[in-house]
This record gives structure tokens, sequence and C-alpha cells, in this order.
């Protein structure tokens, strides 16, 4: 998620609790594409009152992977790959320059700890630390890199 950390907290957490809800009532998980359009439909209530959200709804579904993009203007976007926040054109000129189809899982980190890397270096707003998770089916990987300042 990018943008005012106060908003992206609170509707990460209220998406949270909408899909456990979902889970509970119908006893299945939810899909990645309807919680996208569950926070979609979300942020179009609030679409022009202030709110500083974009953010990247990804998983595992029956359909398969999933990846969507989601602002606070209540656009949504489905793709293979998304870039969010002030500094998301430099890393988009990393990522689009490397990005070949078959990446293994390892080559796709390098390549994203590189472009925020990049957008670190050339935009004063944006993190630094690099904080991932690899998905295939069930299986979770989580990452996290700390300041590592070597474009």
């Amino acid at each position: 998620m990018s943008g005012s950390a106060a908003d992206c907290q609170y509707w990460e957490r209220l998406l949270a609790k909408e899909c456990r809800l979902y889970r509970l009532r119908n006893n299945q998980r939810i899909s990645v594409s309807a919680a996208s359009k569950l926070l979609c439909n979300m942020m179009l209530g609030y679409r022009g009152m202030g709110l500083s959200v974009g953010s990247m709804i990804c998983g595992w579904d029956k359909e398969g992977p999933g990846l969507y993009y989601v602002d606070d203007n209540g656009t949504r976007l489905s793709g293979r790959m998304f870039s969010t926040g002030c500094g998301n054109s430099y890393a988009y000129g990393v990522i689009d320059s490397g990005y070949k189809e078959d990446m293994t899982v390892e080559e796709a980190y390098e390549l994203g700890k590189r472009g925020i890397t990049h957008a670190t270096h050339r935009d004063a707003y944006s993190g630094g630390v690099v904080n991932s998770k690899s998905q295939e089916q069930m299986n979770i990987t989580y990452r996290h890199t700390n300041g590592n300042n070597q474009c």
C-alpha cells in the first residue's frame, strides 16, 4: 500500500475484517477479484474526500493467481505487475526494462528490490524497505530487506 499511513492502515484493516466476515458467512475464502471489488466499492463511497490510498490486492484462489490495483478514486485494474506510490514511475523504469514473462521467484524479487531501491534514490518520499511476499497456491514466503542502497 502507498499513501497516508493512517488511511492505508484503516482501509487495510477494514478490508481484512470484511474478508473474514465473508469467510464466516459463506464457509469459503473470498476470491481475489471479489476482495479487490470490495475495496474498490469502499473507495468509491469516499471519492473526492481527500483519502490517500494506493493498493495492490494479490492472492491465489480457485481461478489461480490474481493481482489488482485499487486506489482512492475507486480505480480497479487487473494485471500482471503494478507499482504504486510517489516513486512508482522510477520503479516502473527499472521493472519495465528487466521484466520477463518466465522469471523465477528469485529473479522477480531481485528486480522488484532493484526497482524500489532506484525509486528511493530518485524520490525523497519513497521508503527504502522492501517487504515482499511470494505465493504459490497456499505456500507464502515473506522477505524483508532494509535499506539496500546499491543501485
